[in-house]
């Protein structure tokens, strides 16, 4: 005879005044110590007991670098199913999950702010969407903004998050490491700098284009950096892969990133940059009137409109 008959199980009551007390600490996911969420922020999302750089979404991220708003380009351009790609799910469905997460039409944010009194056009990726895949999309606007601050003389700055191109897009998706590049290539011809900031994880095709071509390439601590995952690589070459591969300070160490820095001193340290790059470079170069909206390869198309769809 069962038990329960004799002692049935009570529901637990939830107090709905804690039900709608915001959470106050987070838990760090390296040295699991409990930390004051307000702590965390003014650490700017670094955990303050062993320095583990929590991954932050694209506005904080411009708040963190920036002296103010971010003046927003992006957004005006919307992904397309062109190959009409179906796995587990259809790739319009995976594509409304991740816009109604993150409320972005896509997996970058671009805009011009000033940071330490210096005007730059920043561009950053958000791992939160699909992780942080480069699809068309994500290619055709770090391709416009790099024209864009190219055309107006003003330093470039990437941060980039990204698992590698997007599968459900294909060849379509492995084109924007060729447009990324040549319309970065830009930057280098007028002479005007390009700094990227490598945050966790930065893999794939992005790693193998863009991220890496920068004037300076600064790394955060810990950030797992590389084209292919360090399983992959292990089960290729039959081979124990050395303690902290395709880590940041292994990749320093190795002379694949230019320094390793601290979340918290990167303002300070891009600041520092610019200025010295700019010095060295001395007077700008203006753009040609033929080149100021269009990259040369003819990679970008016209500026959009709002709610344009795109797929190259």
């Amino acid at each position: 005879m069962a038990l329960d008959r004799f002692f049935p199980r009570r529901k637990p009551q939830v107090n709905r005044a804690e039900q709608d007390t915001p959470d106050l600490w987070a838990k760090c996911p390296k040295c699991k110590a409990n930390i004051y969420l307000r702590e965390l922020e003014q650490q700017l999302y670094v955990c303050p007991k062993c320095g583990f750089h929590n991954r932050v979404n694209p506005q904080k991220r411009a708040d963190v670098l920036l002296d103010g708003p971010l003046e927003v380009w992006s957004g005006h351009i919307w992904p397309v199913d062109a190959l009409e790609f179906h796995d587990t799910e259809t790739y319009p469905d995976r594509l409304k999950r991740a816009q109604q997460k993150t409320g972005r039409p896509d997996a970058i944010l671009t805009g011009r702010g000033e940071l330490d009194g210096l005007p730059v056009a920043l561009a950053i990726m958000d791992f939160e969407f699909s992780g942080g895949s480069m699809g068309s999309v994500v290619g055709e606007e770090i391709a416009r903004a790099a024209e864009r601050a190219a055309a107006e003389g003003i330093p470039f700055v990437l941060v980039a998050a990204s698992g590698g191109a997007r599968m459900q897009e294909s060849a379509l998706s492995l084109m924007q490491m060729a447009k990324t590049t040549i319309a970065l290539e830009g930057l280098a011809r007028r002479g005007l700098p390009y700094i990227s900031i490598l945050s966790d994880p930065t893999t794939g095709g992005v790693t193998a284009s863009l991220a890496t071509i920068a004037d300076v390439i600064i790394a955060e601590p810990g950030a797992l950096i590389g084209f292919a995952g360090p399983r992959v690589i292990q089960q290729t070459i039959r081979q124990n892969l050395p303690e902290g591969f395709q880590r940041a300070e292994f990749l320093l160490t190795h002379g694949m990133v230019d320094m390793v820095t601290d979340r918290r001193e990167q303002r300070a340290e891009l600041s520092k940059l610019l200025r010295l790059l700019q010095a060295r470079i001395g007077p700008k170069v203006p753009a040609k009137s033929s080149e100021a909206g269009a990259s040369e390869a003819g990679a970008s198309q016209p500026a959009p409109q709002e709610g344009e769809h795109h797929h190259v």
